[in-house]
């Protein structure tokens, strides 16, 4: 609570080189499993091979694969030192929420991960299947569909934040449930329009991003409701206490 402004960049940076070992750590380890992983990854393909036509396609392709895992697989360390360094500023009434919002922010995004795996590929995958003329082979590029699937897992586990984020601008001060309430033909505008430019130029993927982003943008609202008026019960029983 004392710390000065030097301090506090100081622990910024400390938890920041923290949270980059991890990333580099973890990525090394996926490097060694980068070949179970491309074959875990390509399951939604069904009978489809990949091909390789490039020198170092392969190798890049193990390089990205172990890069992005590790990424991932970071992220629950990675959300911890970022409430640790925040939470020092937070009030007593907002403390108590720090852990379950920490805990339903990592749930989240390896939810939005499985939903992007499960649901999301095969209507992809089947899709582009069904419009590939018979006479064509349809055999994607191994480095290709590595960046493709990995780069829509990621997106889709960010996008499952959404709540979180909500949630944090309202504890923060930065708007209220009403002013978001009233901005939610925005939101489901703007919805479609990451969908858009964050997914493949695809119909499919832009709808199965947009759609659960909206969705999660009302279970925001939802929360931000819950949080404040437990923290407003919590203060009123502190008042009164003393």
């Amino acid at each position: 609570a004392n710390m000065g402004f030097l301090g506090h960049l100081e622990e910024l940076r400390w938890r920041l080189l923290k949270s980059a070992l991890t990333v580099v750590v973890l990525s090394i380890a996926a490097f060694y499993f980068s070949d179970r992983i491309i074959t875990f990854i390509k399951v939604p393909l069904g009978d489809v091979q990949l091909y390789n036509i490039q020198v170092t396609g392969s190798f890049y392709a193990y390089l990205k694969v172990s890069l992005i895992t590790g990424i991932m697989a970071s992220l629950p360390i990675v959300f911890y030192q970022m409430w640790s360094f925040i939470s020092p500023g937070l009030y007593k009434k907002e403390k108590r929420f720090a852990f379950p919002l920490f805990a339903t922010s990592v749930v989240l995004f390896f939810v939005g991960m499985a939903f992007a795996y499960f649901v999301v590929f095969p209507l992809i995958f089947g899709f582009v299947s069904a419009f590939t003329p018979d006479t064509v082979n349809y055999q994607p590029d191994m480095t290709e569909y590595v960046s493709f699937v990995m780069m829509v897992v990621l997106v889709f586990g960010l996008a499952f934040e959404t709540p979180i984020a909500t949630v944090l601008l309202v504890l923060t001060g930065l708007t209220t449930t009403e002013k978001l309430g009233k901005a939610r033909p925005y939101v489901f505008l703007g919805a479609f329009i990451i969908g858009m430019l964050l997914t493949p130029p695809d119909v499919i993927s832009q709808t199965m991003l947009a759609v659960p982003v909206y969705l999660l943008f009302e279970m925001g609202i939802l929360m931000s409701r819950i949080v404040r008026r437990s923290g407003n019960d919590v203060a009123e029983d502190e008042s009164n206490s003393v």
